[in-house]
């Protein structure tokens, strides 16, 4: 039997072509990654941890001829040609470790997809914070600049599943979180943004190093050709500058001649490359100062591209706040109600408290969930004084009392639906109600996305019910 020769570090489909590919995961990315691999005619076999029962509604739309593990990974993947994994498999499980021993290639659903691409400009955006918004403004830019622009990746739709709507020439403008980028072998954007570093999903990555090293993998493959974006007033995305081959550009909320945008009476002032000229463009009209940093990062990211600033200008004075980001409800009852739910880590939750000026009034503070690393006494200064109550949820909620002990009141009130029913009793006209977690959501729902619009469905029914206080 004539052996086959060795597969190439980066996937390329005329390489890998004929190979059988294992994908791990039946999520949404999974599910997305084996439908293009069996459609370009590769033999494709799926394993996922969870039982079958959790499975059966993603595996019917699975192709024909595409089959499936559930309950556990089996040694059958090992006579499987390479890998693609799903963001939620930590780059450290014990799967991946004996795939790679066994010489298979682990690539991630989002390099993979983009080989079969058409040539695409790739922007890239990932931090810790702030990654949907920036990408959002970033592809409102772009499309305000006449350009045919689509908002992939963690934001929404898979680059796997809308591959075949892209041509050549589109900009295809990626949310990447690090779970998508740990494992990437040969991910290189345009242009690319790290918009901050502070420690976030060490469950998942095992170290602050490794959490680090994944975020850095967003510009390990540029070169002087492409563009990466830093933020001048975070100190660890800053120390990573140097490991960057990219022509580098920085924003800073203050002025200097280091920078080539920064902020100054209230505007941001942008500085292109090459050119001496400074262009003033009026930020959009989101609270917040980390929503301007956002807005400085894709600013350079659009102009960097060919994007004129003024068709920056009209985006940005367009632009509507993102859903579940310091989402704005208005009055409903006696209190004015945001919805944060975005906000799943401590520096969040401090962003967006710095973000409510006084015309927030007193607040009434929901926090809470799946408690990561950590704990809440860095949100210490931001309540006191500002903060009538805390409504601790979840997970979390003692390790809150704890931490937060004669700050303000805590009141442990387990579901969300309490916490909402407890603002009202004690909440005053005037006042607001903050969803605001600084906690992952899965102990008690699917994602961030469903605890919002819980949220948002609780507080209609109890504030529009009247049960809160005149």
């Amino acid at each position: 039997m004539k052996k086959k020769p060795p597969l190439p570090h980066a996937f390329t489909p005329k390489a890998y072509k004929g190979r059988k590919a294992v994908v791990l995961g039946l999520g949404k990315s999974g599910l997305a990654a084996a439908r293009l691999l069996a459609r370009k005619g590769f033999r494709v076999f799926v394993s996922d941890l969870r039982p079958r029962r959790d499975l059966r509604a993603a595996a019917a739309k699975l192709p024909a001829g595409v089959k499936w593990e559930a309950g556990g990974h089996s040694d059958k993947l090992l006579g499987f040609d390479f890998a693609v994994k799903s963001p939620g498999i930590a780059h450290h499980a014990p799967i991946l470790a004996k795939l790679r021993e066994a010489g298979l290639p682990v690539f991630s659903e989002v390099e993979v997809a983009l080989a079969f691409a058409p040539a695409v400009r790739v922007v890239a955006v990932t931090g810790t914070n702030g990654k949907t918004t920036t990408a959002t403004m970033t592809a409102a830019a772009f499309r305000s600049g006449r350009k045919r622009v689509h908002l992939l990746g963690n934001i929404g739709e898979t680059v796997a599943g809308s591959v075949s709507k892209l041509k050549k020439g589109d900009t295809v403008v990626l949310e990447v979180s690090s779970y998508q980028l740990e494992d990437s072998r040969s991910f290189k954007p345009d242009a690319a943004a790290l918009l901050n570093v502070t420690s976030d999903h060490l469950d998942h990555h095992g170290s602050m190093q490794a959490y680090r090293e994944a975020k850095a993998r967003v510009f390990r493959r540029q070169d002087r050709g492409d563009f990466c974006v830093f933020n001048a007033d975070d100190p660890l995305s800053l120390g990573l500058t140097r490991e960057c081959r990219a022509r580098k550009l920085f924003f800073s909320r203050s002025p200097s001649n280091r920078v080539d945008a920064w902020m100054e009476k209230g505007k941001i002032r942008l500085r292109l490359p090459g050119e001496k000229k400074v262009h003033r463009i009026a930020p959009p009209k989101i609270p917040g100062t980390h929503n301007l940093e956002n807005a400085m990062a894709a600013a350079l990211l659009a102009c960097c591209q060919g994007v004129k600033p003024a068709a920056v200008a009209k985006a940005f004075k367009n632009f509507k706040p993102v859903e579940h980001r310091l989402e704005d409800l208005g009055k409903i009852g006696p209190l004015f109600c945001l919805n944060d739910s975005k906000a799943t880590n401590v520096d969040s939750t401090i962003a967006a408290l710095r973000s409510l000026d006084d015309r927030a009034g007193k607040m009434l503070l929901v926090l809470g969930g799946l408690q990561k690393p950590g704990g809440f006494k860095a949100l210490r200064p931001h309540i006191e004084n500002r903060v009538k109550a805390v409504l601790a949820i979840g997970n979390a909620a003692q390790k809150i009392e704890e931490d937060l002990q004669g700050v303000t009141h805590v009141f442990p009130c387990g579901t969300l639906k309490q916490a909402v029913e407890v603002a009202y009793q004690i909440g005053l006209k005037g006042e607001s109600l903050v969803l605001s977690p600084a906690c992952a959501s899965f102990d008690q729902f699917d994602d961030f996305e469903h605890r919002g619009e819980v949220f948002k469905d609780l507080v209609k029914t109890i504030g529009r019910a009247g049960r809160g206080r005149k």
